[in-house]
């Protein structure tokens, strides 16, 4: 996962010699991306129609080209023979479209637009004293016992907080909120099992039914929340080129994305980026020691974490990338991760270096005219955190009794199952 585990990579491997879909190999790929980096760094995924892409230059480029690689991967996500029981569940509530991520040029710019608005460089920064705030307050509640469970008390309730807030969702129903942002992100992992299929729907038909009511009293009494300004903003119709207000099936793909980028990808980035520090003790302490570092700590933590460890894409028509003919129809895997320890461009790039200076050139937010739109929220939230934790908290250790040090398994997002850390207070 980190330094420590990367470094232990066997030699003489090639491409073959690993499945991406074992837990095995999504819970520690390094060697597994090195290898193809090398060897095959356009690879088609045995018994797939899947073509990997793993290079920093090459995934930048790729992600410019919307005209032959396609967003559009809605029907991916119902997996190649749509179960029939889950479908009946999903058929009981609005149906799926495509908006921002899975939507191409020039469909894909009016919501863009829109979305950028509710992020905006002057929202978030307005919100930095809010967000410092709760991390106080969620450090409160640890101080004193001198250990903690990091992602449950923590890493999770940070993210969540901060967007269920800007959406207007009452602090009573986080539970929910939390499960049904799971139930996203098991989904884009394409390795849920059918009971799991059909769990995760209910939870997203549940989803969708809170959140029709809660736009449906926006409408009637807007406040001042994200919800608030969806409802009462308009677009550019993608078809018609008429303006009109968002429908419901638009805000609910909207207010899906918000969901899982909002909190799911943060929690992993702050979790993975304590542990490769605590494993690094000189990057800690030399962090702690000054805190102006910390802004491209964070860069760098980005970079080795890569939360959305990668990017579906459909190729429209053919193609071939570093002479690998790629047919029309199959799939695109561009490798966030993988990219982002490219040796190429960063060196020792299993390691981290608080003060690596082009840490910055991590895609880690993708890039284009898809670069994620929460970046800046993102940022923000992972700065204040590590500011105040590592200005309250020293001589942090993982507690290995009780962490597992373990990923989710998950193609698509990347994030460890579980962390409990021991510290001291500061004087």
């Amino acid at each position: 996962m980190s330094d420590n585990t990367a470094a232990k990579r066997p030699a003489g491997k090639c491409p073959m010699d690993f499945n991406f879909f074992d837990e095995e190999t999504l819970n520690c790929p390094y060697d597994f991306y090195k290898t193809l980096q090398e060897q095959a760094p356009v690879y088609n995924l045995p018994d797939t129609n899947i073509y990997m892409v793993t290079r920093h230059a090459d995934v930048k480029q790729l992600l410019k080209d919307t005209e032959t690689y396609s967003n559009n991967f809605t029907e991916l996500l119902k997996g190649p023979v749509p179960d029939e029981a889950v479908t009946a569940i999903y058929a009981k509530a609005w149906q799926p479209v495509d908006t921002m991520i899975t939507a191409d040029p020039p469909r894909h710019r009016a919501y863009r637009t829109l979305v950028n608005k509710v992020f905006s460089a002057k929202r978030v920064n307005e919100m930095e004293d809010y967000m410092t705030a709760i991390v106080h307050e969620l450090i409160d509640n640890i101080i004193d016992k001198g250990e903690c469970d990091f992602v449950r008390e923590f890493t999770t309730p940070l993210p969540v907080y901060v967007i269920a807030d800007q959406l207007g969702v009452p602090r009573k129903d986080l539970e929910a909120f939390k499960r049904w942002s799971d139930s996203f992100a098991r989904r884009l992992s394409q390795l849920a099992t059918p009971e799991e299929e059909i769990e995760d729907a209910e939870n997203i038909v549940e989803f969708q039914f809170y959140f029709a009511d809660m736009i449906a009293k926006r409408r009637e009494e807007p406040k001042d929340d994200m919800i608030s300004d969806l409802v009462s903003t308009t677009i550019s119709d993608p078809d018609s080129g008429e303006t009109r207000p968002l429908n419901m099936e638009e805000l609910q793909s909207i207010l899906q994305q918000f969901l899982v980028a909002g909190n799911e990808t943060t929690t992993s980035a702050i979790t993975g980026g304590m542990v490769s520090l605590i494993q690094n003790p000189e990057q800690l302490k030399a962090l702690q020691d000054d805190p102006s570092k910390i802004a491209n700590a964070v860069e760098e933590i980005l970079r080795m974490e890569s939360p959305s460890a990668g990017i579906w894409r459909v190729v429209k028509k053919d193609s071939e990338i570093h002479g690998v003919k790629v047919p029309k129809d199959s799939l695109l895997m561009l490798r966030y991760h993988a990219a982002n320890r490219d040796q190429e461009l960063f060196d020792t790039p299993d390691s981290i270096d608080i003060d690596r200076d082009n840490a910055g050139d991590h895609i880690a937010f993708g890039q284009g005219i898809h670069f994620c739109p929460g970046a800046m929220l993102a940022r923000k939230e992972m700065n204040v955190a590590f500011e105040a934790l590592l200005s309250r908290l020293t001589n942090f250790a993982i507690n290995e009794d009780k962490s597992e040090l373990e990923y989710w398994p998950n193609i698509v997002l990347r994030g460890l199952k579980g962390l409990h850390l021991t510290f001291d207070k500061r004087d």
